[in-house]
């Protein structure tokens, strides 16, 4: 009987995850998803903007706690337009609100947006883009040609349309956003898919008899993933601008819903005198967008083989 040798080295979690000859699926797709940790976590910039949204995603969550005074709430009489001190470290609006609170109550309205616009307009465009892409022809000149109408608009403006035709609300300035921020994910998935689907093991599939919705869904879909969430993180700056203009005009969030657009819209009367009214959201929206834009350039590294060194 052969005993095992017992002072030989085990091998580590890291050997086995970055082996170069995986034994299984699952150690190929957790080798691929740590290296791709590796390549985020270098790039100082990212981990940064990764550690702002994830502050921001804590703040929202626990924003009945963290906020020291009610966000709908003021005194007119003692505590209208007050500047910034210990007792409100931003000060206070017009209403007599404190403008902290009423920041830290509107990250719950950013997020709100900003992830139902992703879970809304991101499948679209993926299943546009993957199917014109696989099908080729009329259909995909038809999908190609709404998409190039959606993209000969300004977003903003086209946003403003639906808004307008819609209605108020930020429910509808949800559902406006993603109208129109679909066409790039399709340009990007169809993009990719014409690629893929001349390789070998497309071939293959469809040798064996797979359907056409069996090959976009399982083999196609999965490899334009990554693209299409870097692209969606990128776009993440734009969404929050989208939105806090469409609040800014009063055309999303309503008050006393404490959106940061909206914030901006409110302090705009008093910018020159009480600035800090202004001033607050403002800066509450250029640090988020930078952290989102700092995040999805890591990951824009990290995913991309082709932008890895």
């Amino acid at each position: 009987m052969i005993r095992a040798d017992l002072s030989a080295p085990k091998e580590s979690l890291q050997d086995w995850l970055m082996s170069e000859r995986p034994q299984s699926r699952r150690q190929a797709s957790l080798g691929r998803a740590y290296s791709a940790w590796r390549t985020f976590a270098h790039n100082r910039l990212a981990m940064l903007g990764l550690g702002i949204v994830m502050v921001l995603a804590l703040v929202a969550i626990f924003a009945d706690l963290l906020a020291p005074y009610s966000p709908y709430i003021g005194d007119l009489r003692t505590t209208r337009l007050l500047p910034p001190s210990s007792a409100h470290w931003f000060g206070t609006d017009d209403q007599g609100r404190d403008i902290l609170s009423r920041i830290i109550h509107g990250s719950r309205v950013t997020l709100y947006v900003v992830a139902l616009v992703a879970m809304l307009a991101a499948p679209i465009g993926l299943v546009v883009g993957t199917v014109a892409g696989y099908a080729g022809g009329w259909l995909d000149a038809a999908l190609m040609r709404i998409t190039d109408i959606f993209l000969a608009f300004p977003r903003l403006i086209l946003a403003l349309a639906f808004v307008a035709a819609l209605g108020p609300g930020i429910e509808n300035a949800v559902i406006a956003i993603a109208i129109t921020s679909w066409p790039p994910y399709a340009r990007i998935a169809r993009a990719e898919t014409l690629t893929i689907r001349q390789a070998d093991y497309i071939a293959a599939v469809q040798l064996i008899g797979a359907s056409p919705w069996r090959i976009v869904l399982r083999h196609i879909m999965p490899l334009c993933l990554s693209s299409v969430i870097v692209r969606v993180t990128l776009d993440m700056a734009g969404i929050i601008l989208t939105a806090a203009g469409l609040g800014f005009l009063g055309l999303g969030a309503q008050p006393p819903m404490p959106e940061w657009g909206a914030l901006i819209a409110n302090g705009r009367l008093y910018v020159l005198d009480q600035w800090w009214v202004a001033a607050a959201p403002g800066a509450a929206i250029f640090l988020v967008s930078l952290a989102f834009n700092l995040l999805g350039d890591g990951l824009r590294d990290a995913l991309d083989p082709k932008g890895v060194k």
